[in-house]
């Protein structure tokens, strides 16, 4: 199922919100039923955004439906942003899936 990343922003009412109820975020996205998209992990990071979610979906409409639901609860302005592999760009059997989770693995010597 194709990955995607949600960078959210927090609205003046959505700061508001959260103020009053600091699980708010995790309540919303533990709550919302949307049919073909998942959030698979939330994290609150420093600097343009105030959160990130990781989401997997069926396709654009299910994680546009998902994101669209997300920041109407919480007050966010959310950028929604399709995650490809970097294992896409590699030379790989071209029956493997190219949405297969791949990592990055450093050398013991690095």
């Amino acid at each position: 199922m194709p990955l995607y990343f949600l960078l959210g922003t927090l609205s003046d009412d959505g700061q508001r919100m959260v103020h009053e109820n600091r699980d708010l975020v995790v309540e919303a996205a533990r709550d919302l039923k949307i049919e073909g998209a998942e959030v698979l992990g939330q994290y609150a990071v420093l600097g343009r955004y105030d959160f990130v979610m990781m989401a997997e979906a069926d396709d654009n409409d299910a994680v546009a439906r998902l994101s669209m639901a997300i920041g109407v609860r919480v007050g966010l302005h959310i950028e929604t942003l399709p995650a490809i592999t970097i294992g896409v760009f590699t030379e790989r059997d071209p029956a493997d899936s190219p949405w297969e989770l791949t990592a990055v693995e450093r050398s013991p010597e690095q």
